[in-house]
């Protein structure tokens, strides 16, 4: 492995090109990574003084793409690896300590002779490190000491998962720094579930770590949560002629806790109508033949949640197949059916407490505007404020973005790609 000044200079000689162009895809993305890459190897080695050899890693955020609110009744989900990610230069260390200095915050420093939960590092990034490193060894794995030095362009609040990017970089680290590259994708993922469950204090569900993890498009069935079923989708992104944009609306989320719940809840309470838990141990048929008797003990909208339930559950198998048959168009009715859904039926574009307030709705509205006949707009994630995503034609790009931050400000509008890998050393 090069040292610092051996990897620079590697680097910018382009021998690192080939490695780089499976993770950036084309030239132009490969380069702008120089300097990226040559900057975080002298942070780390002024942050951990003396020549050592470097090695370098990658994880991605992600995106929801399919199955909008159907993986908490064990739905399916279609999500994908973006081209923004975390980034890191490490070297293994013999102290038996893991130091990783991010940057923008404070150094995380975790003694791996007592990998128990810390309660005061549930909520930080500490605990994440801990989990990672616990959940190793839970399935058997290495692990070991070792410095590193991170960055992100995985924007915080973004509605991209940068935690889940952070747990992955962590999972990818210790996978080639101590067990040369032999743990799978998912299991890193599942690893990283662990650690936010168990270390952070999150109740999340796997589907942001497995598209970190795995990258490109990933669908996920959560029928049995325990043992999701994972498979990745092969589309090559960058031939269709679009760009993924996320448009960040800048919506309060303050106060928006119970709205997330209430969609939950009101779904499984019409499961409960039939004695399941949860939507998908009930069949679509025996719900519509039901539907009459449903809403008297459940309400209106809980009855319109499930039917989106249903509709968003089977729409993940179209654009699935869609994808796999290289038929974008398909795709993007089925992302503008997924979207109108949401709206209608899932009713998680604006919150009900402030009517008056409803940037997400706008933005769906402008988008339409805009991408009518050739695009393909839907509300991304939670819903109610925050983000949206849009599938938007090369030609109509500028038009698109210009539009979206003359309403909504300068940088609201990331123009993405999918990502071809996940997790990775570089």
């Amino acid at each position: 492995m090069p040292t610092q000044s051996a990897l620079k200079e590697a680097l910018y000689a382009g021998a690192y090109d080939d490695r780089l162009r499976r993770v950036y895809v084309t030239d132009e993305a490969v380069h702008a990574q120089y300097d990226r890459y040559a900057a975080l190897a002298d942070e780390f080695a002024r942050l951990y003084a003396g020549e050592r050899d470097i090695r370098l890693f990658s994880a991605p955020g992600r995106t929801e793409v399919g199955g909008n609110h159907t993986d908490h009744n064990h739905g399916k989900v279609l999500a994908a690896g973006i081209d923004l990610d975390a980034v890191a230069a490490a070297a293994v260390n013999s102290e038996n300590i893991v130091r990783v200095k991010s940057a923008g915050y404070s150094m995380d420093v975790v003694d791996l002779s007592d990998l128990s939960v810390q309660e005061s590092e549930i909520g930080h990034s500490p605990a994440l490190v801990r989990g990672m490193c616990q959940g190793f060894l839970n399935y058997g794995y290495k692990i070991g000491g070792f410095d590193a030095a991170t960055a992100s362009r995985v924007l915080s609040g973004s509605g991209l998962s940068s935690s889940a990017a952070y747990e992955v970089l962590v999972g990818t680290m210790l996978n080639y720094l101590y067990n040369d590259g032999k743990v799978d994708a998912v299991t890193i993922a599942k690893i990283a579930q662990y650690a936010e469950n168990e270390y952070f204090g999150k109740p999340c569900g796997l589907m942001d770590q497995t598209a970190c993890s795995v990258g490109s498009f990933v669908t996920i069935d959560f029928e049995d949560p325990k043992a999701p079923i994972i498979e990745e989708v092969k589309f090559d992104f960058a031939s269709c002629g679009h760009a993924l944009c996320i448009v960040d609306t800048k919506g309060n989320h303050a106060d928006l806790t119970d709205e997330y719940g209430f969609i939950r809840s009101e779904m499984e309470s019409v499961a409960q109508y039939f004695g399941k838990s949860v939507l998908r141990e009930v069949s679509e048929a025996e719900f519509y033949s039901e539907i009459s008797e449903i809403r008297k003990k459940v309400g209106d909208r809980a009855v319109l949640r499930a039917m989106h339930f249903y509709a968003d559950n089977a729409r993940v198998e179209k654009e699935v197949a869609a994808l796999r048959a290289g038929d974008f168009e398909s795709f993007k009715q089925y992302i503008l059916e997924s979207g109108s859904s949401s709206y209608m039926y899932n009713q998680n574009v604006f919150s009900v407490k402030k009517p008056t307030e409803q940037p997400v709705s706008l933005a769906l509205a402008v988008s339409e505007r805009v991408l009518k006949g050739k695009g393909a707009w839907r509300v991304h994630g939670g819903g109610f404020a925050g983000t949206i995503q849009a599938f938007v034609p090369l030609e109509l790009l500028d038009t698109y973005k210009s539009e979206m931050e003359r309403i909504f400000g300068e940088g609201a509008c990331y123009v993405l790609s999918i990502r071809p890998v996940g997790g990775t050393e570089i």
